[in-house]
């Protein structure tokens, strides 16, 4: 009977086999680490912007200022991983990255109060970030092996939205006992500390030069390299689908431009756009958690479509919902959804694709997961404006599952999909 039990536990707990592989291992530690210290940064620049201008339309600027570095460097970074070492080129993008932080400390310390280095410094960090994360994500199959991938992205994906909701409670903390000046500076020294974290880690990856291959022409880390990569997406049915969905789920049914609006005038204020913006996040980590069964599926396209539907009609129900924590129980089984989604996609992504090809379309996949949440909030605050938050909210998500559904049903390759026979790792 223990032994039933043990096995029973073992199938929806997380598996946490790639954690076995030490190169993963410290690299699932720097990684985790890293973004929970970026949630302090993530809350502190904002709050120092408005301190500085008292202007939410300079805060607005930040979101400019990260947003082209992550659509320029996140496909620069991409082609670049075909071509250098995968080590090199995520410790090169991170010291970038690292440094930056350092000199938002430093402003902060020397209280140089200048907006526009703010948004300068901002657009340097977001785009160490960009170089970086194809590299990052195109390391993990070289790392555990085909079969583990989708284990290991529930690993990273757990402990990035863990981060996601614990980094800005704790910033939050620190401005509580704080002064805005002292606060800020302290939240950028801890960033600062941490990220020394993830350059460790990078430092003691492997060598991960590219794959010799004679198939097709020799990458470059130019136009040329960008080009072939989004020439052989469009060869490539199941790519083009996943982020297709992906797009899809993002534009028409990201709710959380309307939390502010929802929250004031359905939920009485207060506290509720707190819960409403934690839900999605607190959904996926539980999601994560028990999430053993993941890399047992091999009808990954049928999961990944299934996953972006129950996303879609969660998020519909819950714009519907006149209770907070109905609305806030559905945006956690959306947030659930979306981790799944999000591990198909990529597991996909990194296991279809060839390795020579692997950093350029991980470049394609980062301006697609920058991109699309940002058009959503466009899309919802516009259609918000002309039909009222509850069509928004509730139609988007709705139509998403729709669309979602009619997508596979024209184009099947990705409801077909199934991953191909397992291959070696690199320890």
């Amino acid at each position: 009977m223990r032994a039933v039990t043990e096995t029973a536990r073992r199938s929806w707990v997380i598996d946490t086999r790639p954690l076995r592989v030490p190169a993963y291992r410290r690299l699932w530690v720097g990684n985790g680490v890293s973004f929970y210290g970026i949630q302090f940064t993530a809350v502190a620049v904002p709050v120092e912007m408005y301190e500085l201008t008292g202007s939410s339309a300079w805060v607005g600027l930040l979101g400019v200022a990260a947003l082209v570095p992550l659509l320029i460097f996140g496909l620069w970074g991409g082609a670049a991983a075909d071509v250098l070492d995968r080590r090199r080129l995520l410790l090169a993008s991170s010291l970038l990255a690292w440094v930056a932080t350092c000199a938002l400390f430093a402003q902060a310390l020397l209280d140089v109060r200048s907006p526009a280095l703010l948004l300068a410094i901002t657009a340097v960090q977001a785009a160490g970030f960009a170089a970086g994360a194809p590299a990052r994500n195109a390391i993990i199959p070289r790392l555990v092996g085909p079969e583990l991938v989708p284990a290991a992205n529930t690993l990273g994906y757990t402990t990035q939205t863990a981060g996601g909701v614990l980094g800005p409670l704790t910033a939050g903390l620190i401005f509580a006992v704080w002064s805005t000046g002292a606060g800020v500076t302290i939240a950028y020294a801890v960033d600062a500390v941490l990220f020394t974290v993830l350059l460790w880690t990078a430092w003691r990856l492997p060598p991960l030069p590219p794959l010799p291959s004679d198939d097709g022409p020799r990458p470059t880390a130019g136009l040329r390299g960008v080009l072939d990569g989004l020439r052989f997406l469009a060869t490539r049915p199941v790519l083009l689908l996943s982020f297709g969905i992906d797009i899809v789920a993002m534009v028409l049914a990201m709710p959380r431009a309307l939390f502010p609006e929802v929250a004031a005038e359905r939920f009485g204020g207060g506290a509720a756009v707190g819960w409403l913006s934690a839900a999605i996040a607190i959904g996926s980590v539980l999601g994560g958690l028990t999430s053993g069964w993941i890399g047992r599926v091999r009808r990954q396209g049928v999961a990944l479509t299934a996953a972006v539907v129950a996303w879609g009609v969660a998020v519909g129900v819950a714009g519907l919902a006149h209770s907070l924590w109905l609305a806030v129980a559905l945006l956690a089984v959306a947030g659930a959804a979306d981790l799944v989604s999000a591990v198909y996609r990529q597991s996909i992504l990194q296991t279809y694709a060839p390795d020579r090809l692997r950093g350029r379309l991980q470049g394609v996949h980062s301006v697609v997961v920058v991109g699309g949440p940002r058009l959503g909030d466009l899309r919802a605050g516009a259609t918000a404006a002309w039909g009222g938050p509850t069509l928004s909210w509730a139609g988007g998500g709705f139509a998403a599952a729709a669309v979602a559904i009619a997508l596979v049903a024209v184009f099947p390759a990705l409801w077909r999909y199934r991953p191909e026979s397992d291959g070696p790792a690199t320890r």
